[in-house]
């Protein structure tokens, strides 16, 4: 059994920008469902001449999780020349997601693995509505409709 303590920072959604904006090893990893990106909406980093890697967590929708995840994330980042040391910022809805896909990536020996705080779309509003208080979304930054 593994007895390290893995930590995954936390990086504000407008920070999250600016590193990818000034890193051009950054990766950022959407673990959403194929649902959730074509109804919802994605991350936009074209301004940075970038894409988003997509990859989901959990099946939809039976929210199983993927257990080869790890292995088919690394294959497809070492495909695309990204290393175990470059900065992986994690996005999911709201935060939870990410933070497990990356602390599955941090066991698996990357370095440098971050979740994105309140993700996409951040926490429910008082009439129970995401994308209002915080997130990608709220903070303004740029997205298009799946």
């Amino acid at each position: 059994m593994n007895d390290h303590v893995i930590h995954i920072a936390e990086v504000p959604v407008a920070e999250t920008w600016t590193r990818l904006s000034v890193d051009p090893k950054a990766v950022l990893i959407d673990v959403r469902t194929k649902a959730e990106w074509a109804f919802v909406g994605i991350p936009d980093l074209e301004a940075l001449g970038r894409r988003v890697v997509m990859m989901e967590w959990q099946s939809f929708p039976d929210s199983r999780v993927d257990v080869q995840f790890p292995e088919r994330l690394a294959a497809t980042l070492a495909a695309s020349g990204t290393s175990k040391d470059d900065a992986l910022y994690f996005i999911c809805r709201s935060g939870g997601r990410s933070r497990m896909a990356a602390e599955a990536m941090a066991e698996a020996g990357f370095q440098r693995c971050l979740n994105v705080a309140e993700g996409f779309e951040g926490p429910l509003d008082d009439t129970r509505h995401r994308g209002r208080l915080a997130g990608w979304k709220a903070a303004g930054l740029p997205w298009v409709q799946g």
